[in-house]
């Protein structure tokens, strides 16, 4: 019975679980997305010789991106960002000249562009400091905003001290540190610059098209996917290939039933394993009871009436098995959901067959045990 105990337990709970945390994973993966639209620049590039005369022509972008964002109703926050074109920077808390002794250089840290509505987009959460402003990305002032691990590699920790960060020895003073942030976290392994800056100091992007970040209301994405390449770009609106957030409805469903397939097969595992004790507790029990199967028959049984009575005894012992792991695994998915403060989803459709699972189980698992017992030949089995 604890074969069965175990695999009915098993098959309720991964299942009762995986509803459970499909819903939290669901839940939170529908609101940042479904608040997420993503537009990126898709100008030809243009010849390396050519001198670009206006922003427009250099990202894309109009230099006004983020107030033009702003305009459309249903958007929070938005503007434009992308990685800055530097092969290899050397980006130390010294100049290059300086003693290597004295200064920390932060390999890996990567070097991007954000204007102050890209920042704002992102929601981060500030360890220190503030977050660059308008003023600084009109005047293109020599500002950068720090990502944690960033700050970490480069052993910066305050900002109240006006610490700086020299990029091929080009100085830009620290005015923040970002601890978290819900969008770009590819942003806290990395220097971010008013974009502004970056234009004049290291031109436009060229591996990665620059891109715009917006931060919308829940419900208004599809829509604002719609206008914000138009209301970037009225002239040539084809240019920008804005992206909504796909359906979060398939999405959830191809997590659930990734999941549900996964866990299903660890439930079938366990319900062969509990199988096959059942099996073999019933198969150990007809030996130890020959002589009383002698008896029976001895007295008129036929060989039917064994057989039923070691099928009845495994199917109730099945059944018995399902109502415990049953009741064991509801406790388990309660137990979790009130530890981590979710809402516990539990289906009917799941828990009720459990019980007539574990039955069904312990019926098969007791068919060949009834069987060699029904064949004991009364004689056979009185001599024993």
């Amino acid at each position: 019975m604890l074969g069965t105990v175990l695999g009915v337990g098993v098959f309720v709970a991964v299942l009762a679980l995986t509803t459970t945390v499909t819903h939290q994973i669901g839940k939170s993966f529908d609101v940042l997305r479904a608040t997420t639209v993503t537009v990126t620049d898709g100008t030809p590039a243009a010849p390396k010789n050519a001198a670009p005369s206006t922003e427009v022509a250099r990202t894309g972008f109009p230099a006004d991106t983020d107030a033009r964002l702003r305009a459309l109703d249903g958007v929070v926050d938005g503007g434009l960002w992308w990685a800055v074109p530097l092969r290899g920077p050397v980006i130390a808390t010294k100049p290059l000249a300086a003693s290597p002794a004295t200064g920390r250089q932060g390999a890996g840290v990567g070097l991007y562009a954000a204007t102050p509505g890209t920042l704002a987009a992102m929601e981060p959460t500030l360890a220190s400091g503030v977050l660059f402003n308008s003023f600084h990305q009109e005047r293109g002032e020599h500002v950068c905003v720090l990502g944690s691990a960033a700050a970490r590699a480069l052993g910066i920790t305050r900002v109240d001290n006006q610490p700086a960060v020299f990029v091929n020895n080009t100085a830009y003073t620290v005015v923040g540190i970002i601890s978290d942030t819900r969008r770009l976290p590819e942003s806290l392994l990395g220097v971010i610059i008013p974009a502004s800056t970056a234009l004049t100091a290291y031109g436009a992007p060229v591996d990665r098209p620059a891109q715009s970040v917006i931060h919308v209301r829940l419900g208004a994405a599809t829509l604002i996917a719609q206008q914000a390449p138009v209301a970037l770009r009225p002239d040539q609106p084809r240019l920008l290939n804005a992206e909504a957030p796909p359906d979060p409805h398939s999405l959830r469903d191809r997590v659930s039933t990734d999941l549900s397939g996964l866990f299903l097969l660890l439930a079938a595992i366990c319900l062969g394993v509990g199988a096959l004790g059942i099996a073999n507790t019933t198969l150990v029990a007809v030996l130890e009871r020959t002589a009383e199967i002698g008896l029976r028959r001895s007295l008129g049984a036929r060989p039917r009436h064994i057989g039923i009575q070691f099928l009845a005894e495994s199917t109730a012992l099945g059944t018995l098995g399902g109502l415990v792991g049953t009741s064991l695994g509801l406790v388990t998915v309660l137990a979790i959901a009130v530890a981590e403060h979710w809402s516990a989803v539990i289906e009917p459709a799941t828990v009720l067959p459990a019980p007539f699972i574990g039955g069904l189980v312990g019926l098969v698992a007791g068919f060949y045990p009834a069987l060699r017992a029904a064949r004991i030949e009364p004689l056979e089995a009185l001599r024993r």
